[in-house]
């Protein structure tokens, strides 16, 4: 299984990105974040034409907004409203062999790293609070997770371009590192893309649209994760961030996430 995580920054408009991407890395599974689309305004048939026929949505008009896309037959689960809100921000699907993906768009927390002055970033810290406490109660040594998603958290140093100037920036304050590890430690998750690429490596998934040479800069952070279960270390077998998406015309501010599974395994 070839498995996808993108923030895209508004699906309707970036469908021309999605095709090409389709085209160039014929994923099996493609899990949205940030889609901006309300349910009954989704662009399903353009999905469909792409191979697409199974799907599950959770959308709202011009904010955040999750979808999984796959080739094969896929059962939506139940999950909570995260902090009593219903900001779509949360889907859970099982798949055909019993795997099940969890894909998340973690609250990006406001721009004051302060839970007092800034209510986006106390509201950020209550959800991953309250994502780890649900992953800890259904904590099991068979369990077969996957969670992708854009989580807004560059937990390593080397997964920022500057460890120092953006301590206090948010995304990599301390206080949301410790809110992941607690988050990662819940279920014993496994950080797949730094299965491959291990510290110190630097590796990123997120360019400000400010800098317009942001391959040459380089001023990256990766707030874009695939999480696995011990369960499923053994299935893993390759991983991508495709910089040519995020370098092509009007994109994301993400790449995409590419994570190859032989879940036969």
């Amino acid at each position: 299984m070839r498995l996808v995580t993108w923030n895209i920054n508004s699906v309707r408009a970036r469908l021309d990105h999605v095709e090409h991407f389709v085209q160039t890395h014929d994923p099996d599974v493609i899990c949205f974040q940030e889609t901006k689309v309300t349910d009954n305004e989704f662009p399903l048939k353009f999905f469909e034409k792409q191979g697409f026929s199974h799907y599950e949505i959770a959308g709202q008009k011009s904010y955040n907004g999750v979808a999984v896309f796959s080739k094969t037959p896929i059962e939506r689960l139940e999950a909570p409203l995260w902090c009593g809100k219903d900001d779509k921000r949360h889907l859970a699907v099982r798949m055909q062999d019993g795997t099940v993906i969890h894909n998340f768009y973690i609250p990006a927390g406001g721009d004051i790293p302060d839970t007092e002055q800034n209510e986006k970033f106390a509201y950020k810290l209550s959800f991953m609070k309250e994502v780890s406490a649900w992953f800890a109660d259904m904590k099991a040594a068979d369990n077969r997770f996957i969670l992708v998603g854009d989580l807004n958290v560059a937990p390593l140093e080397s997964d920022v371009w500057s460890h120092k100037k953006l301590l206090k920036v948010v995304s990599h304050t301390p206080i949301e590192v410790e809110h992941m590890d607690e988050m990662m430690a819940s279920h014993d998750w496994i950080d797949a893309m730094r299965h491959f690429v291990p510290e110190p490596e630097p590796m990123y998934s997120w360019w400000s649209y400010r800098a317009r040479d942001w391959r040459t800069s380089n001023k990256g952070r990766r707030l874009d994760h695939v999480w696995v279960t011990p369960a499923l270390i053994p299935t893993l077998k390759a991983m991508k961030i495709d910089l040519d998406a995020r370098g092509r015309e009007k994109p994301s501010d993400h790449a995409p996430v590419i994570m190859d599974f032989d879940l036969s395994k």
